[in-house]
């Protein structure tokens, strides 16, 4: 999943032509015009330089916002359950992606994207890259399955069925992740390094690159689109379909008053000195007992002895509003998920099936595109969490 940025694409000395590789098995030796038959990189420009940097900054900000946030579930007892497990198997995935694969990728374009660093660690690179980057995007997809159980199956999905399941699709998360990524090691499905030409590279077998771009972004991508269509259906149709039927007092004789007194005697919620505070629901309706049908809002009469005070609930209930935030969350994060993603993995899918010659630019972009999700993940989990915005300023006021 590497291509890396050209940062010499601006410098005066940088061929003008094009290069489909990560490795410069196809740039011609000693620059553009000037003699020399060597192989010396040429200068950065400034415009690389500054990329360069920007991208260090990307890759430390990835790894301290992950950390803090495993740093966060590992320090909090409360969030050693569903789905804070997801979460921190999401950030553990993100937390590799910005300490083994960024920096690693940071020196092959410093390097000219030459892979002087041998066999071994070319080999152990690609791994990771695919490894971590295959995790986190299923990580996206186990956070949106385990809302829609949540949502969907309140009632049978329990703590403890949820966290079964949740254990079940981590272990998947990594198995799967590993199978992709080691594939082309343990079964010679392709090359990922040229000693001659020193490039390292995901392999561009095109039967391996059908298997890993659908098993590591295609089929999650599916999984997600179909589970987060599935989420908005549910919460509309619950949220739809309220029970909403209750009963409003119509005024009272004296006859109807003393009944009341009777019916309404559990007076428990507190006593003042204006009076007793009664709280209950309206009794239901019975023929003759002065009552008529409401116009579908539920009520709570508070009755302060000969008194009769109703309130009346508008809008969603707690759950109804937890329900909308969560769909809005994972939403977020899929919606997220997708454009940086895409890009990297429709150029990915392509190149070796119909040997498009696509700029070396443009991979570079969405392949870093596709690396910054490892840094929205956590800053729109937490944004829509306000326990882990506690957390975070507990963890850093016991610093103090």
């Amino acid at each position: 999943m590497e291509w890396p940025l050209n940062v010499s694409c601006c410098s005066p000395g940088s061929p003008p032509g094009p290069n489909r590789s990560r490795g410069p098995e196809e740039r011609r030796p000693g620059g553009g015009g000037g003699g020399g038959g060597g192989t010396t990189t040429p200068a950065p420009s400034v415009f690389g330089m500054l990329a360069l940097a920007l991208l260090a900054l990307l890759a430390l900000a990835t790894f301290l916002g992950n950390v803090l946030v495993l740093a966060t579930i590992l320090r909090v007892r409360a969030f050693h359950r569903v789905p804070h497990n997801l979460v921190a198997s999401m950030a553990s995935s993100d937390v590799l992606v910005a300490a083994l694969v960024m920096p690693l990728s940071l020196v092959h374009e410093l390097s000219g994207r030459r892979w002087r660093l041998g066999r071994r660690l070319c080999q152990l690179w690609v791994a990771c890259d695919v490894l971590c980057c295959t995790a986190s995007i299923w990580s996206v997809t186990a956070i949106a399955l385990d809302r829609y159980w949540s949502i969907s199956r309140h009632l049978d999905y329990t703590l403890r069925a949820r966290r079964r399941v949740s254990n079940v699709m981590i272990a998947l998360t990594w198995a799967l992740s590993a199978v992709i990524s080691l594939a082309p090691l343990l079964f010679g499905w392709g090359e990922t390094y040229s000693e001659g030409a020193e490039a390292c590279q995901v392999s561009r077998e095109p039967s391996y690159t059908v298997f890993s771009t659908f098993g590591a972004f295609y089929l999650p991508l599916a999984v997600v689109l179909f589970v987060y269509w599935k989420i908005y259906k549910a919460a509309k149709f619950r949220i739809g379909s309220r029970k909403t039927n209750s009963i409003t007092p119509m005024p009272e004789d004296e006859e109807s008053k003393s009944r009341r007194t009777g019916l309404f005697s559990n007076k428990s919620i507190c006593g003042c000195s204006t009076g007793e505070w009664v709280s209950s629901l309206i009794p239901p309706p019975r023929p003759g007992a002065g009552v008529k049908e409401a116009t579908q809002q539920p009520q709570m009469v508070f009755t302060v002895r000969h008194a009769t005070v109703t309130f009346q609930t508008d809008g969603d209930t707690w759950r109804e509003q937890k329900e909308k935030k969560a769909a809005l969350m994972v939403g977020i994060l899929i919606g997220v998920f997708v454009l940086c993603w895409i890009p990297f993995f429709l150029t990915e899918l392509i190149s070796p099936l119909c040997a498009c010659d696509i700029p070396p630019i443009w991979k570079s972009i969405f392949l870093w595109l596709g690396y910054s999700n490892s840094f929205f993940n956590p800053l729109i989990y937490t944004a829509f969490n306000k326990n882990y915005n506690s957390a975070f300023k507990n963890l850093f006021s016991r610093q103090h």
